[in-house]
């Protein structure tokens, strides 16, 4: 818990700064709560991507429990926001996180994403989480789009000690994954993780290849990909759930992998995925390094965002 929370801490520290910052100031010299205190509250709690409709419902919240509390000060804030947002993502959700478990072997882990987002560089990291388990992981390269896509998840396949699947440029994606999912039960693997091409979510051509290379996964393993995650740009902020709806039409997705949380002041928006999508953060990036993409607990989040 405690080396999530520093790595989180650190890597919001531009939401935190905006948000509990903003907040301090507006409160500053001031005796009493007042209208344009609570109008500060609300624009940071905007500004941090938590959502509009979520923001006024905690708004709501926070003026009815500060009126039945004696202490009314910044603390009291904070107490009573930290409270609200961790019951929120505390929330059980119809698609539950695995949190890291196998409970079937090889365990199929499919990672979608558009370019940019760090998807190759996020599957890297997982791989690395689970040979540090003790677990064997194989790892395809189905993003034939790209020439340089297979030689760098090549490298981070290295990096995390995990074996890798790959073909010649070019090759048919669905073809990759499958073979996959092959050399996983030959090699009595644990895990297999496969990348995809990074795509567009409204390229209809692209995302039907999406849709069959889910297909031909499913075929060779009843119930696979045991898990189909997202990988999404914490930086875009909301526009990032129009492009979770349409991979989830597509795949059916289990979970969101939400990178570049040290780049951006909406660290907020984990909660409008979980609550407009029903769906789970699984991780989430902080930085670089190997180490950085932590897997998410809500106290943990919710203690660096507001400490």
């Amino acid at each position: 818990m405690a080396g999530i929370y520093h790595k989180l801490k650190t890597g919001l520290t531009k939401t935190r700064s905006n948000l509990v910052d903003g907040i301090s100031r507006a409160m500053s010299g001031k005796k009493h709560l007042d209208d344009s205190i609570f109008d500060t509250i609300e624009e940071k709690l905007i500004e941090s991507d938590l959502g509009v409709d979520t923001t006024f419902e905690m708004m709501e919240v926070l003026r009815r429990r500060l009126k039945k509390s004696e202490k009314q000060d910044f603390e009291a804030i904070l107490s009573i926001l930290k409270e609200e947002l961790i019951g929120r993502l505390s929330r059980e959700l119809s698609v539950q996180a695995n949190n890291g478990t196998v409970s079937t072997k090889p365990w199929i882990i499919l990672v979608t994403g558009v370019n940019g987002v760090g998807k190759t560089t996020s599957i890297g990291k997982i791989a690395r989480m689970y040979t540090q388990a003790g677990k064997k992981v194989i790892i395809g390269a189905a993003d034939t789009f790209r020439a340089a896509a297979s030689q760098q998840l090549e490298i981070w396949a290295e990096r995390a000690g995990a074996e890798i699947v790959r073909n010649q440029h070019g090759a048919d994606a669905a073809s990759i994954a499958f073979d996959t999912v092959v050399a996983a039960e030959n090699r009595d693997a644990d895990v297999a993780i496969i990348d995809t091409a990074g795509r567009l979510h409204n390229r209809s051509n692209l995302m039907e290849e999406l849709r069959k290379i889910h297909r031909v996964i499913g075929k060779k393993i009843e119930n696979a990909p045991h898990e189909s995650l997202l990988v999404l740009d914490a930086t875009i902020g909301q526009n990032g759930l129009q492009q979770a709806e349409q991979f989830h039409q597509v795949v059916g997705l289990t979970g969101i992998i939400l990178t570049k949380l040290d780049g951006t002041a909406k660290g907020g928006i984990v909660l409008p995925i979980q609550e407009q999508l029903n769906l789970p953060v699984k991780y989430v990036g902080v930085g670089e390094q190997l180490d950085d993409l932590q897997p998410f607990e809500a106290a943990a989040y919710v203690e660096a965002l507001l400490a």
